[in-house]
Parts: structure tokens; C-alpha cells; sequence
């Protein structure tokens, strides 16, 4: 079993969910904030307990998740739940919006600095006949916080298309939400894009 360390959760979490790209040490180290160094140990230390798969593009050396990997989707599961407890504000605000099947997933600057913000992003999976009863839970969410909340909807077939069509507002969407809710889900959408 590997330790997971707050900056490997970080690692995990930047390289699982850009859909679209590939870090090497060099570009992690910066999203990281540590040195190429210590990115490069991290990476290492993954790729050995089999978390990480490489693969060499050019002269640089990228990072996949090893989704595969039935324990890897698990320190998966761990680190998105993890991430999504810092937001436990947001969990109790959005909680009437939870529902089997559902992702919500909590973005933008809201997700960063509440106080500097314009909004609240959200965005949210769910069934086309669903979309009614969420705009009313969405309008009563609404009467209680003080900033506009500002919603996407979209089908799981709505998600997986933009993301194989690479529509870059969608890529930095998933790229920067936290999983409020639906990790699973989230996460069978999402493991088709983790690999090489």
C-alpha cells in the first residue's frame, strides 16, 4: 500500500482529472507548487506502486492514472471525497440537489474564494426529466444565499460528447470542480478519459 501524502492527493487529483492533457514533472511542479525535484520523487513513488502509468512523448515523460488498477480507483474515490470535505459549506447548501444518479459538481471562483466572487458555479449531471425539479431546487437554494447561483445541466451524454469533442469550457470545468456529490458516477464518466 502506498502513504498518501496531501501534495501525492493533489498529484492524483490534477493528473486524473485533466481529461485532456498530460502532465510531466516539469508542468505538475508548478500546479504543485514544489520543485520539478520533488514533483519528480512523487511521481516516482506513484509510478512504482502502480498508480501512475508513464509514457515518453518527445523528450518529456508524461503521467496517466493507472485507472485499471481496482485499488487505484479506490485512492481515487478517497482523494475526490477528501477534497469535496474542505467544501462542507457547499455539501449543506446544495444537499436538497443530491440524488442517486446525480453528480454536482462546485467550480469557478466561488470554489476558490468566496468572498472575491460575482456567483456560485455549479454544475450538475443529471436525467433530461429531471431538469424540472432541479430548477425548483435550484430556485429555493437561490432565496437563501446572497450571490446569484449560476447553473450548467447537462446529460451524461451531453458530458462524454463535449469532453471526446474536446470543448475546452467543459475540459476546465471538470479540470477545476470539486465532487460535491456523485463520485461514483463522476467517476464512471470520467475513468474513460484517465487513460493513455
Amino acid at each position: 500500500m502506498i502513504e498518501l501524502t496531501k501534495k501525492k492527493q493533489e498529484a492524483l487529483l490534477l493528473i486524473y482529472k485533466d481529461v485532456a492533457g498530460f502532465y510531466n514533472a516539469s508542468s505538475l511542479s508548478k500546479e504543485l507548487g514544489i520543485t520539478q525535484v520533488g514533483t519528480m520523487k512523487i511521481l516516482k513513488k506513484l509510478e512504482k506502486a502502480g498508480v501512475l502509468l508513464s509514457k515518453k512523448i518527445g523528450k518529456s515523460i508524461v503521467y496517466k492514472i493507472n485507472i485499471s488498477e481496482e485499488f487505484v480507483q479506490k485512492l481515487i474515490a478517497f482523494a475526490l471525497i477528501n477534497e469535496a470535505s474542505k467544501f462542507q459549506r457547499w455539501k449543506d447548501e446544495f444537499k436538497a440537489l443530491h440524488k442517486k444518479g446525480r453528480v454536482l459538481l462546485f467550480y469557478g471562483s466561488a470554489s476558490r474564494n468566496y468572498s472575491q466572487a460575482k456567483d456560485i458555479d455549479i454544475f450538475i449531471v443529471l436525467n433530461k426529466d429531471e431538469e424540472a425539479e432541479v430548477n425548483r431546487e435550484i430556485e429555493k437554494i437561490q432565496n437563501v444565499l446572497p450571490k446569484k447561483i449560476h447553473t450548467i445541466k447537462a446529460t451524461v451524454e451531453d458530458l462524454e460528447r463535449n469532453l471526446k469533442e474536446s470543448n475546452q469550457s467543459m475540459i476546465e470545468i471538470i479540470k477545476t470542480a470539486v465532487v460535491l456529490y456523485g463520485y461514483d458516477e463522476y467517476m464512471e464518466i470520467i475513468n474513460g478519459f484517465a487513460i493513455f
